[in-house]
Order: structure tokens, then C-alpha cells, then sequence
């Protein structure tokens, strides 16, 4: 493992377009569930512990080399809106063509050319962690961070939150980030043996899911494509 290649990969100016979209803050803002840091840390708290360890799970099962097909079918039972589905597929999308440009290889090409129109993005980073020489741990590591990065960014610009307060909220987390991010290991070496469909995590992220799908809707300036 490269330290230098995690951070490349984990970093919010990384080309992929995960920075446009709020994971649920822009709709937490305005239905007043996140108004200062206190509640950004427990909105964030409850993302970690649900669609972040889905995700970071997903992510550890691809860089161990379980077929992408049968991950991307699980993330769709694991995400029941819709909307959700097609964001995810999205930002997959986006992320398959800056890891392709990063870090070219025959598993990048396989999975763009299975799913044209984007497989989840938990898959496709987990598929980029291991073209990459990255492995399960890192990749779950950086599914995880993303869950809570991307609504803890966008209430800054939403709330004109302290950024100050908002990296204190990230910093918080990272004791709850490392143990979120293990377990998302251990599930995905199980998935291995036993199944996708019975050892992947499967949380309270659906009704967390189905929560922020009714927000989905929403003509919102963080959540278009880019």
C-alpha cells in the first residue's frame, strides 16, 4: 500500500465530482436537521454509521476482487430510492473516467464497458483503490471519509459554517471513521466466501435512504451533475 496513493485518491480536489454533491446535508439544511456544527456532527455521525459503512463495505469488497456485477446488483437492494440509485450510478460514472485517466488498467476498462452508464460509485472506487495498488482496508477508509467529507463541505457553503468548525467535526470523527471502516473489511471478507447478498452490510441506511430520497427531487445547486 501507498500512502502517497491514498491521499491522491482521498483527496476532495480529486477530479470525480464527488464535491458537487451534498450526501443529504442540502436537505437536512432546509428542513432545519443541520443549523451548527453540533448538529453537522450528528448528522454526520448517523451517515458514517449507516450509508458510510454500506459504501465503505461495498468499496472493500471491490478491491478485494469480488465481481463488480454482483456488488453493483447489491448496492441497488441496499439502496431503495430511485433517485438514489441514479445519483450513485452518477457519481460512479464520474469517478470511473478520472480513475481511468489516473490509473489505467484492464479492470477499469472491464467495469466501464459492463455499465456504460455508471455502476454504484462505492464499486467504482473500490475497483480504482485496486488498479491503483490500494487494498480493501483503503478503499473502505475512503468510502468512509466521503460520507461524512461531502455533507461536512457542503454545509459550509450552505450554512456559511466556520470551515474551522466544520474539519473539527471531521476530526471527531475519526476514531468512529477507523472502526466503521474495519468493519467494512471484515464484511467484505466474509462476502467472499459466503456472499454479497448475505454478508454485506445491510444497516438502517435504507431508511435513511428513503429519507433523503424524497429530497432527491429537489432542483439544488450542490446535487446537480457535474
Amino acid at each position: 500500500m501507498s500512502l502517497a496513493t491514498l491521499l491522491v485518491l482521498a483527496d476532495g480536489r480529486f477530479p470525480a465530482g464527488g464535491h458537487a454533491h451534498s450526501g443529504g446535508a442540502e436537505a437536512a439544511c432546509k428542513a432545519g436537521r443541520i443549523h451548527d456544527a453540533e448538529t453537522l456532527a450528528e448528522f454526520c455521525r448517523g451517515r458514517l454509521h449507516t450509508a458510510g459503512l454500506v459504501a465503505a463495505a461495498l468499496a472493500a469488497a471491490a478491491a478485494l476482487g469480488t465481481d463488480p456485477a454482483d456488488l453493483d446488483e447489491a448496492a441497488d437492494a441496499r439502496t431503495p430510492s430511485p433517485a438514489l440509485r441514479a445519483a450513485a450510478r452518477r457519481l460512479g460514472r464520474q469517478l470511473m473516467r478520472a480513475a481511468r485517466a489516473t490509473w489505467p488498467g484492464p479492470e477499469l476498462d472491464a467495469l466501464a464497458a459492463a455499465f456504460p452508464r455508471g455502476a454504484h460509485q462505492p464499486v467504482v472506487l473500490g475497483v480504482t483503490a485496486r488498479s491503483a495498488g490500494l487494498g480493501p482496508l483503503d478503499a473502505a477508509h475512503v468510502a468512509a471519509y466521503e460520507s461524512v467529507s461531502g455533507p461536512a463541505t457542503a454545509t459550509v457553503r450552505l450554512l456559511g459554517l466556520d470551515p474551522f468548525e466544520a474539519s473539527r467535526v471531521l476530526a471527531g470523527l475519526a476514531p468512529e471513521l477507523d472502526s466503521v471502516s474495519r468493519r467494512a473489511e471484515r464484511a467484505a471478507q466474509r462476502a467472499r466466501t459466503d456472499g454479497t447478498h448475505t454478508c454485506l452490510l445491510f444497516t438502517s441506511a435504507a431508511a435513511a435512504y428513503l429519507r433523503l430520497g424524497d429530497f432527491c427531487g429537489w432542483r439544488v445547486r450542490l446535487e446537480k451533475e457535474a
